[in-house]
Parts: structure tokens; sequence; C-alpha cells
């Protein structure tokens, strides 16, 4: 009995020093949504591991990845176009990924530096977010411009009619997965 006690009052101590992650679990009710000149739509198929407390940045991680077959217009034409090997290549291509390799506090938003993954191509982006917390749920929200030549997006002949700027706003709630 003394050994089983004086072994708990020495584990017990490390069991508060081992950091506490938030790991967080993706709502259906969010929004990926891209604008610019000549086209606008939505991205549905948002999935990932997100892993996020404020008050411990340097353990956080966001790997997460969107169905690019999911690409909505709102005109079928469009959206057909998109997916072929013209602009997508959603055949070769059929998923869009980020994955963070830094979250730093920049006033009251933060900013995340990470790997986007696009039709092939790596590159590296920085980009503000919030977080709203409000007890077991979350919100997290922020903005990005892709140059889609950048990642060789060229299009058809008659690309010109598109803009090379796409905005990429993203709103995305979240529950804590202990939570659940």
């Amino acid at each position: 009995m003394k050994k089983q006690l004086f072994f708990l009052l020495l584990i017990l101590p490390t069991a508060f020093a081992f950091p506490i992650w938030n790991t967080w679990s993706i709502s259906d009710d969010y929004e990926v949504r891209f604008s610019g000149s000549g086209a606008e739509g939505t991205f549905r198929g948002l999935t990932g591991t997100v892993v996020f407390n404020p008050d411990q940045l340097g353990q956080a991680q966001f790997d997460v990845s969107v169905d690019a077959t999911t690409i909505d217009t709102g005109n079928k034409t469009k959206d057909k176009h998109a997916r072929g090997k013209d602009w997508f290549d959603v055949e070769q291509y059929p998923e869009i990924k980020f994955r963070s390799s830094q979250i730093t506090k920049v006033g009251e938003q933060y900013q995340m530096t990470g790997t986007l993954t696009l039709h092939g191509t790596e590159k590296e982006i920085t980009f503000p977010f919030t977080f709203t917390e409000n007890g077991s749920s979350g919100l997290f929200e922020g903005s990005f411009t892709v140059d889609r030549e950048e990642y060789g997006i060229e299009g058809p002949f008659i690309s010109f009619m598109v803009g090379d700027d796409f905005e990429v706003s993203l709103k995305v709630p979240v529950q804590s997965s202990s939570a659940k």
C-alpha cells in the first residue's frame, strides 16, 4: 500500500506538467468561399485535423483538405469546366490541402503560415485569422489571396476573361472533440 501511494504521489505532479491541447472537430456548416474577377463560388468536403489552444500556439496544428470536385459556382457548365483539365483537373488533383507550420499572435488576431497544395503545386502562404471560443465550440475566420497562375492553373485560351487573383474566405465553426 505504501509503495502504491508513493508511486501515485510521484506520478501525479507530472500528469499536470503535460500541455493541454484542444482538438477541434469541423462542424458541417463551414464556408469555404472564393471570389475573383469572372468567377466565384464555394467548396465542400472540408476535413482534417485542427489542434488549437490560444495559450499554446507552439502546439497548434492545422492539417486540412477540401474536396476539389465539390466546386460550386452556381452554374453547372462553369463547374464542369472548373473541374476539367484546363482548370483544377480534379481527376488528377482531387484535393486542395493546407498544413500549418507556424501560428503566432498579432494584436487581437493570429497569423498562420503553412503550405497550400493546389493543383499539385506547394506554396508557403501566410494569412491572418481570428478565433472566437464559446465553451466547447468555436469559430475560425480568415482569408487569403491565391494567384491561380502560381499554382499552374492556366485555363484555356479564353482564360483572360477570368482574373488571376482569387480571395479565399474561410468561416469554420468547430466543436471540441472532447465534448462529443
